[in-house]
């Protein structure tokens, strides 16, 4: 499947894809932003357990799998699975500058392990990144994660990986009693993830986000 490599600029540390307009991660404090929505919004780390599986829609720098193996290790609870879905993968060396901002987290295994998509290997941590449109790369998956990552760049600039279709695709690759958590409050994203069988949870955002959204699939 063709895939288009991440287009770049830069607005101080923060990498902004050219392509949505929209940046990887905040612009304020993106490392506890991304703890704050996809490890506290997925109830992490306390949910983990050896074998726990994450997904990820917008694999984007890695930030989300960097800090999620960072909290795993912590919590003593390797192995951990990890699948990303991006369209847009980014080059190694945007990545290294873009984890210039984040001293404190250990990054430099997955600098090294990036080759673009695919296989990623680390001690304790079985990953890969699918590379395509997920409209078509989620419904082929044959896997089912325990918690969901959904980071894709703001709906309205990138609407396609917020559809209806898609997220009832999210919803039948997750296991009984997953989650999802997504730093958007948007209706049409709610009610989407309604319509596919979550229940949903508007949550105080973080920073000067009002609000977010955290979803469960009941069992």
């Amino acid at each position: 499947m063709t895939h288009q490599s991440a287009e770049i600029s830069w607005t101080g540390e923060t990498p902004v894809s050219t392509l949505y307009e929209d940046p990887y991660f905040s612009l304020d404090d993106g490392l506890a932003e991304s703890a704050y929505v996809f490890l506290d919004g997925n109830g992490l780390p306390g949910r983990f357990s050896p074998g726990f599986h994450i997904a990820e829609l917008g694999f984007g720098t890695g930030l989300n799998l960097a800090i999620a193996y960072d909290a795993a290790r912590a919590a003593g609870a390797l192995p951990l699975h990890y699948t990303g879905f991006e369209a847009h993968p980014i080059a190694r060396a945007d990545m290294r500058r873009a984890f210039e901002a984040f001293p404190t987290l250990d990054t430099a295994w997955l600098v090294e392990a990036w080759g673009g998509g695919g296989q990623i290997e680390a001690d304790g941590l079985v990953a890969e990144v699918i590379l395509g449109d997920a409209a078509q790369t989620l419904p082929a998956w044959e896997g089912r994660a325990d918690a969901w990552f959904l980071d894709g760049f703001a709906p309205a600039r990138n609407p396609g990986l917020w559809s209806p279709a898609l997220l009832a695709e999210v919803a039948r690759h997750t296991r009984e009693n997953g989650t999802a958590a997504t730093y958007t409050a948007a209706g049409a994203v709610r009610r989407g993830l309604e319509a596919a069988g979550f229940q949903v949870t508007r949550r105080a955002g973080f920073g000067r986000k009002r609000h977010m959204t955290v979803a469960r699939l009941d069992g």
